[in-house]
Formats: C-alpha cells, structure tokens, sequence
C-alpha cells in the first residue's frame, strides 16, 4: 500500500479536504483535485492548461477587479515566496462567492522554480460562527448598556443631588470624579482635593460631607489663605481670654466647631509651618489646646483639605512638611479643568442659568447652539467659575428666552475686539476651532458641520474657499 502510494502521490492528494490547484510558470493549471472541483464546481478538465484565475479569482468580494499581476498566488510563481492569504473570495462557476484561506508555495527542481501549488479551505462555516459571535457581543454589549440605564436610577439620583450644587455632567473624566467621590463618602478617611482655581473644589468638599454619615452634624470652612499667620492658628484652635491684644474673650476655633462633623481646609498650601505641625497633631491625635491656653481638647473630625498647587514640590522646596502631606494625601481626588471636559458645558450652563433665573428672577431657556459651540470652542483658564460670569453677563444683556454670545471670548471672559480681522479671516478662525474641537470629523452628529448649523456640502465649500485644511 505504502509503495502504491509513492508510486503515485496524487493518490493522496486526491483524498485531502482541502482543495489544491498546481501552477507551472506561465500560471496554467497543471493539477486540480477533487476538493477543488467540489468547491468551486469547476472540472478539472475545464481548468487544466489554463491560467484559472479567470474563473475563480477574478474579483473581490467588494465586487471590484482583482488584476491577476496582483494574485497573490502568481506572484509566488515570480518571486519564489511563500504566501499565507485571509479574507479573500473564490468564484464558484454558477457565479458565487465563498470566503477563503489558502498558502501559496513555490515549487523548486533541482533549486530552480518550475511553478506554484495553492492550497486553500472554505472558511464560510468559520466566518459565519465568528459573525454570530460578534452579533452575540453585540447583543450582549446591548443588553449591558440596557441594565446600565435601568440600573441608572442610583447614579440618577446621585446626579440629582448634584444639580444644586452644580456639579454636573456626563464625561468619563468627570463620572470618575463622582465615582471617586461616593466612594470615599463613606469613610471618615481624610480627602486631599486637586484642581486649578475655579474648578469647583469647594463643591466637591461639600458633596463629600453631604453624602457621609457625619452630615447631620457641621460643615465648617477654613480658608487658610484668607488670615495672617497669627489670626489663622486663633481661627483654627481658639484662643483664651488674654492670650493676646483683644482677645477680651474666651473663644471656639473652627476644630472645636467642627467636633463630629467635617472640617474644610480651603487653600491648604498656604498654611505657615507653625501651623502645620499643629495640624499634624490634629490629624494623629485628635486632640489641640487653644492659643494661650493649657488643657488638651479632644476631638472627632473629618478633614477634608483643598489646593491649587504642588504640594509635593512645595515639600521638595521645604515649605511643606512631607508628614502632613502623607498625612493629607490618603485619598487625593483631582477635580478636572473645564477645557479637560468640555463636553459637559452644556449640562453645566442647563445647571447654572437655572441658578440665575432664581437669582436674577429671569426665566431663560437656555443656550443657542451656535453659543454652546463658541462656549466649547474656548480652553477656559478661569474654568467653571468663568463660565458663570461669562454667562451671568449675558443673562444680563439678552432680552431673549435663549441666550446669544454678544462676543468671542478671551482669557478672563473679556470679548475680543479685533478691528484687523477680515469677515473671511474670522470665520476661517471660528471653523477651524470647531473643527479642532470636533477632532476634524466634518459630518455625523459629533461632526463640525452639526455643530456649526451647516450641511456638510456647504462646510466643505466654505473650507476650500477659506483655505483650511488639517495642518493649517
């Protein structure tokens, strides 16, 4: 049997499942076996002597042409490589397509390349599993998104009890935050809050003690940058009748004021070092005397401190002591810069011209799109506090429902008066900042063109006539 089988090899190439087609080096089929035929319903005798991909790979499965210099089983025969090929299709002869994989080996005798054999396998079965799959991912992803929002109603009503204290939106960055947030809520741990002035730390502070278990009892407010070194340990600790000129009376410091609730440290960088290793023996001890005084106080506090700088370069620079930083920094949370989020500016102006309306006794509606886009189209060095001048202003000015930018805006919310610019040159200025903001996408609902009010077509006319491209 053995013998039969060197005798002739095709023997077992005619029994293999996978189909082969042999090549000499003109491209003419020199051996078709059976599993060939079977897939593709061509004979052998039909192909034999022919240059077949005419019949079977002539084009793609995009149904564009498949230039037969471009085969990858010819250039096997040209350049003498092996080829491993995907996704690609061969024609059946009643004019069907099915998915292949097939190699390409060059064929040598005595090392001179005399042809090429194709070996390939129908993956339609394979192809049909893996895109049943991918709808069973996508069904599954549909169903998590659906529980998501069914189960939205906790992070609803967290979001709820965020609307009047302004801290709203949807970005992932600041959704981290609110997460950040609810978790440590429910400690006592001591909080240390980052972020650059106006960003809302202050807000957050609140937030944190509202949601804790300490919030039935005081919130007190120290801000450490607004006494001089010796006004702020008498703020912080109290003092006794006498401990210096004008102290005609005993009095409370804000920790005594805080026992069994929170106490906020706003602008915690600027607290002298004096007063920082008192500090420090709060946190450890829970326990201080007043200014002037002898006997130890105890008490049960929450800190939760706030700042705009470096606090560990401040201790590299030897003004701030390291002790408390480890001692403040337990579970820091960064409050991100309103240019790291703009996507959430119009949750934010919702939020805050629902909070003028009751202050100024207005009843607007909102922002116009065209607004909301010169709002996102603008980086916000004075973050959320600026936003709420910018639009207080204008809330002021409009005699509209819904509000207008009377001007473009510049750093410190002023309006930018540019009697230089062209009206071509400011709507060259005005697109191209959208379309940064936009990621340069022009059409969909995240595209410029939405954002701008304008069909794609008509964007895409204006750019060419203002000479804007990606690089410009």
């Amino acid at each position: 049997m053995i013998k039969q089988f060197l005798n002739d090899p095709k023997l077992l190439l005619n029994a293999v499942g996978e189909g082969i087609y042999g090549f000499d080096l003109s491209g003419n089929a020199v051996f078709v076996n059976p599993a060939a035929e079977r897939m593709t319903g061509w004979c052998a005798e039909e192909l034999l002597g022919k240059k077949i991909h005419q019949y079977h790979h002539h084009t793609h499965a995009d149904g564009t042409p498949y230039p037969a210099d471009e085969c990858q089983i010819y250039c096997t025969m040209f350049d003498g490589k092996r080829r491993e090929v995907k996704n690609e299709v061969f024609w059946r002869k009643d004019g069907s397509s099915f998915a292949v994989q097939y190699t390409s080996t060059p064929v040598y005798q005595n090392d001179e390349l005399i042809g090429a054999v194709a070996v390939f396998r129908d993956i339609s079965l394979q192809q049909q599993t893996q895109n049943a799959l991918q709808e069973a991912l996508e069904q599954v992803k549909h169903l998590s998104e659906q529980l998501k929002d069914e189960n939205n109603y906790l992070i609803a009503e967290l979001n709820e009890d965020w609307q009047d204290s302004g801290l709203v939106g949807q970005s992932h960055i600041f959704q981290t935050m609110l997460d950040q947030i609810k978790l440590v809520s429910e400690t006592d741990s001591t909080v240390l809050i980052l972020g650059e002035n106006g960003t809302g730390k202050e807000l957050v502070a609140r937030n944190l003690y509202r949601l804790s278990k300490r919030s039935e009892q005081a919130f007190i407010k120290v801000n450490c940058a607004a006494f001089t070194p010796s006004l702020l340990e008498s703020e912080l600790f109290g003092h006794e009748k006498g401990a210096f000129t004008g102290a005609n009376e005993r009095r409370k410091g804000r920790f005594e004021l805080a026992d069994k609730g929170t106490l906020f440290l706003d602008e915690i960088a600027e607290l002298p070092l004096e007063a920082q290793s008192k500090l420090l023996r709060v946190l450890q001890e829970q326990e201080f005397e007043r200014v002037g005084g002898s006997n130890t106080l105890k008490v049960n506090i929450r800190v939760i401190a706030a700042t705009n700088r470096d606090l560990w370069e401040m201790v590299q620079k030897g003004t701030f002591r390291i002790d408390l930083y480890y001692r403040l920094n337990v579970f820091p949370i960064k409050v991100p810069a309103l240019k790291d989020r703009k996507e959430d500016i119009p949750y934010l102006c919702a939020n805050l011209i629902a909070q003028l309306n009751k202050r100024l006794g207005k009843n607007l509606k909102g922002l116009s799109k065209k607004a909301i886009t010169q709002l996102q189209a603008y980086d916000w060095p004075g973050n959320i506090r600026e936003l709420q001048n910018v639009l207080e202003r204008e809330a002021i000015l409009s005699n509209q429902a819904v509000l207008q930018l009377s001007q473009p805006l510049q750093a410190g919310g002023e309006a930018v008066i540019n009697h230089l610019f062209t009206l071509d040159e400011a709507q060259k200025q005005h697109i191209t900042s959208v379309l940064a903001l936009s990621h340069w996408q022009i059409s969909g609902d995240k595209g410029a063109a939405v954002k701008l009010g304008l069909p794609e077509s008509t964007l895409r006319s204006k750019m060419r006539k203002l000479g804007i491209a990606k690089n410009s």
